[in-house]
């Protein structure tokens, strides 16, 4: 697996920090589709926004970041978590903009070459969804925005595609 791993640091905004990441990852690798494999940390801060809400709410720290999962694309970040506070009381939801890590966070991002992950508008749903395209050997993907950094190692051949569109759509949140 191609992975990259990222420590975020206190005061990062989780969020803004994987979609950077990401951006410089594109860029340096060649790549237009990546997913979050592992995430662990703290946060004096979270904004989740629960199924069927058009806004975000605060969570007020300290909080430990349970669970993070989801996929990055040029388009943006899809992300879902759950979050515990000190109490042990948890809550999941949509990752939104204003996450603060509070002391450290790990993230594994595993790198997906071959793959394109865009963000499409579905007349069905009303939300921009997740499209996956197969890169043709050669192309280069499209460019993100710049920003980001780390390491990465290992690497896996391209995929080869599958027939039919498969997979069920979800609402983009």
């Amino acid at each position: 697996m191609n992975v990259h791993i990222l420590r975020l640091v206190t005061g990062d905004d989780l969020r803004a920090s994987l979609e950077a990441a990401f951006a410089e990852l594109a860029r340096a690798h060649g790549i237009a589709a990546a997913c979050i494999v592992s995430a662990v940390g703290s946060l004096s801060q979270a904004v989740l926004r629960y199924a069927d809400k058009s806004r975000g709410s605060e969570i007020n720290g300290p909080l430990e970041l349970l669970m993070l999962s989801g996929t990055l694309s040029a388009d943006g970040a899809h992300l879902h978590g759950s979050v515990a506070d000190a109490q042990g009381a948890v809550r999941g939801g949509h990752i939104m903009p204003g996450c603060t890590v509070r002391a450290t966070c790990e993230v594994v991002i595993a790198l997906l070459p071959g793959w394109e992950f865009r963000r499409e508008l579905d007349v069905a749903t009303g939300f921009r969804e997740l499209a996956v395209k197969t890169q043709a050997a050669g192309v280069p993907p499209p460019q993100p925005s710049p920003g980001g950094g780390g390491s990465e190692s290992g690497s896996v051949p391209p995929p080869q595609p599958s027939p039919g569109r498969g997979g069920r759509k979800k609402k983009d949140r």
